[in-house]
């Protein structure tokens, strides 16, 4: 796949995703492999795939700072400023887990890394229709490399 996506392939990516498969798209930072961090089997396949030790959590791609409470325990008022200033972006928040996010994910730890990516992959996961416009949409408030906070 190109580098800019067109919606056809960024069907296909979300429903490789939604069957339980893996795909890598680009982030601000880094290419990340991606899947349905509601599935353990998805879950488990990202370790198998990199080699990576099960206790290493994974990050959690949003499609917007709006769905922070559906994985999040708690959102302190700083965290919710920091997602509207600096979302989309390389900004990953480390929050207490909520009661559904998957240990797999977090590696066993109570807390989880979240993330909204500017990707258009991400938004379709969600919300079909938003896609296009979360692709186009400009921002200036790029933080760089990356910035991870953790609030506990």
């Amino acid at each position: 796949m190109g580098e800019r996506w067109d919606e056809t392939e960024i069907e296909r990516a979300a429903e490789i995703l939604r069957r339980g498969g893996l795909v890598a798209f680009p982030t601000e930072t880094v290419y990340g492999l991606g899947a349905d961090a509601r599935n353990p089997a998805a879950v488990r396949r990202i370790f198998q795939a990199k080699g990576r030790p099960a206790n290493h959590p994974l990050i959690v791609h949003l499609p917007g700072p709006e769905h922070l409470g559906r994985w999040a325990a708690r959102v302190p008022p700083e965290a919710e400023r920091l997602a509207a200033r600096f979302w989309p972006g390389p900004l990953t928040m480390i929050l207490p887990r909520g009661p559904g996010v998957l240990l797999e994910v977090t590696g066993g730890r109570p807390a989880v890394g979240l993330r909204v990516p500017r990707h258009p992959l991400v938004v379709f996961q969600q919300h079909p229709s938003d896609a296009r416009a979360h692709r186009t949409q400009t921002d200036d408030r790029y933080l760089g490399h990356g910035a991870i906070l953790k609030f506990s």
